[in-house]
């Protein structure tokens, strides 16, 4: 099923729920609990940890230089 087929067919089944007050709570209820389990996005600054990770002795110069020297194709 894709998404949109899937979101159509949620909502029809929630369509009878909708006005019994009581089940619309316990699934707002359920659907929290869902997106608390959710790993969490990428907090701010998350390539702060990278941030001097990479040890070069070269300079970028000779570093552009090795990389356009491997090239194969597009020379």
């Amino acid at each position: 099923m894709t998404a949109i087929q899937l979101r159509t067919e949620l909502f029809r089944e929630m369509s009878p729920l909708l006005d019994n007050e009581l089940a619309m709570k316990k699934m707002l209820t359920f659907i929290r609990t869902l997106s608390l389990a959710k790993p969490a996005k990428a907090e701010s600054g998350w390539a702060d940890r990278f941030v001097g990770a990479w040890k070069e002795d070269r300079s970028a110069d000779e570093i552009v230089s090795d990389i356009r020297s491997a090239r194969t194709a597009n020379a």
